[in-house]
This record gives C-alpha cells, sequence and structure tokens, in this order.
C-alpha cells in the first residue's frame, strides 16, 4: 500500500509543479497588465492588482497601427492554416491511398523538411520576395507560413486517412459515389481530431513567427503583432503595465484558438502519430 501510495503522489507532485512553473509567467502576465505603476514598481510583490485598471490596455490599443496589425495577423494565419489544410489533404490523401513508385522518399522528404530550421532560409526568402517584387505584402507572407505548417500537416492527416477503412470508402464507391465524393461525404467527417490539432499547430506558428516579417516587410502597416510587441516595448521600455497589456492581448487568440479546440488536439496528435 505504501507502495501504491508513493507511485500516485509523486506524479501528481510532479504535474502540480510543473503547472505552477508553466502557468505562474501567463498569471503575471494578465496580472501586471491590471496593475497600476504603483504596484508594478513595488519592492514588495504585489500578487493581486489592488486597483485594477484598464489604462494599460488603452495604451496599447491606442498604439500606432495596433488594429492595422491585428488585421494582417489574423489575414496572414488564417490564410496560411486554410490553405495549408486544403493542401495537405490532397497530398495526405494521395500517400494513404495511392500507390506510387517514390512514396516513402515523399514521406522522408516530408520529415526532413519538418526537422530543418527556416531560419537557415530567410536570405534565400528575402531573394525570392525581392526579385518578384513582393516585399511589404502579406501574400509572401501567408505562402510561407503555409510552407511552414504543411510538413506536419501532412504527416498528421495521412494517418487519420489511413486509419479509415478503406471499406467504407469502396462501398461508397459502389454505391454510385465518386471518389471525391467518397473522400468529402466517408472520410473528411472523420479527419476533424486532424484538422483541429493541425489548425491548432498552424495557427501558434503563424501567429508567433517574427523572423520572417522582421525580413520581408519593413514599413509599419505590413507588419503584424510579433513585429509590434517588440516595437511597443521598445517605445513604452519601463511601462511594463502597458507592456504586458500589449503581450496579453497578443496571447489572447491563441488562448482561445487552443480552450475552443482542445477537447480534440491531444486525441488529434496521438492518432496521427501512430496509425499509418
Amino acid at each position: 500500500m505504501r507502495r501504491s501510495l508513493a507511485g500516485r503522489i509523486w506524479p501528481n507532485a510532479t504535474a502540480v509543479i510543473l503547472t505552477v512553473v508553466f502557468v505562474f509567467p501567463v498569471y503575471w502576465m494578465f496580472s501586471t497588465a491590471f496593475k497600476v505603476r504603483g504596484d508594478i514598481l513595488s519592492d514588495t510583490p504585489v500578487w493581486f492588482p489592488t486597483s485594477p485598471t484598464l489604462e494599460n490596455f488603452r495604451t496599447a490599443i491606442n498604439a500606432d497601427h495596433f488594429w492595422t496589425l491585428v488585421r494582417n495577423s489574423f489575414v496572414v494565419t488564417v490564410g496560411a492554416v486554410l490553405l495549408s489544410l486544403f493542401v495537405a489533404m490532397l497530398a495526405a490523401f494521395a500517400l494513404a491511398r495511392i500507390k506510387f513508385k517514390g512514396r516513402r522518399g515523399f514521406v522522408l522528404l516530408f520529415m526532413i523538411a519538418q526537422m530543418a530550421p527556416w531560419e537557415v532560409m530567410v536570405i534565400a526568402i528575402y531573394l525570392i520576395a525581392r526579385d518578384s517584387d513582393m516585399l511589404n505584402q502579406l501574400l509572401p507572407l501567408t505562402l510561407f507560413y503555409t510552407m511552414m505548417v504543411l510538413p506536419l500537416t501532412v504527416l498528421t492527416l495521412r494517418g487519420f486517412i489511413a486509419a479509415v477503412p478503406k471499406d467504407l470508402e469502396e462501398a461508397a464507391m459502389v454505391d454510385g459515389a465518386s471518389r471525391m465524393q467518397a473522400f468529402i461525404k466517408v472520410i473528411f467527417p472523420l479527419l476533424a481530431p486532424g484538422l483541429m490539432s493541425t489548425s491548432l499547430f498552424g495557427f501558434i506558428t503563424a501567429w508567433n513567427e517574427f523572423p520572417l516579417v522582421l525580413i520581408l516587410n519593413k514599413d509599419a502597416e505590413a507588419q503584424t503583432l510579433p513585429l509590434w510587441l517588440s516595437s511597443f516595448q521598445t517605445a513604452f521600455g519601463d511601462d511594463w503595465g502597458a507592456t504586458m497589456a500589449a503581450a496579453s492581448l497578443f496571447a489572447i487568440p491563441v488562448l482561445v484558438v487552443f480552450l475552443v479546440l482542445q477537447r480534440k488536439v491531444t486525441g488529434g496528435l496521438t492518432a496521427g502519430a501512430v496509425k499509418g
């Protein structure tokens, strides 16, 4: 019984410690955003805002180009996620259902592309965008963000498609459905967990991306929120309340997307990883 009790205590204690370590910085960021300047600069830590204020959020929202950059971030992020899902579903279906020479090599290439650091390609990407006269535009950012999230999306969806019995698809085709109709009506509804998990991964990756937009988009109105957050901290260096408010506003969309999709995320990632 002692061994059984110890076996239950240490995993739970470890989970509690890790939760505190990871959650506390997020709590401190949000709580600081509501604090007045005196609480922030106090010699003793102020764990809860004594006089909650929204002034820090007003300062962040009224910063130059804030709403323009919010629009830019959503455009490139949502565009990259939707485009990657569309391309990945077609590619994953081909890799899971169609037998052709070199299929294993394609899968290996996707794995290598996923492991490769994109930062080493920034110079090449800049030259492509410059020679195509596409600097300071949102389209190249959307396309390059799509390339970033595409390999994992393809691999994950391939696992889900491979896990769907072929008999279901063949039965639909026997009943008169085309291959495309069988995919839409039989396979696509079963891909919901994989689509949600890869959507979350793609959203976080594109939303947080910094080096590419720093290199490609120099105009203030063509940038995205990660670059704005960096310049905001520089402009409001000692205004930690406004800086934490800006960081909170930047983090809220990711938290909302995660809370909406979190039920399917874990199952989607694990199922896609072990099947196929």
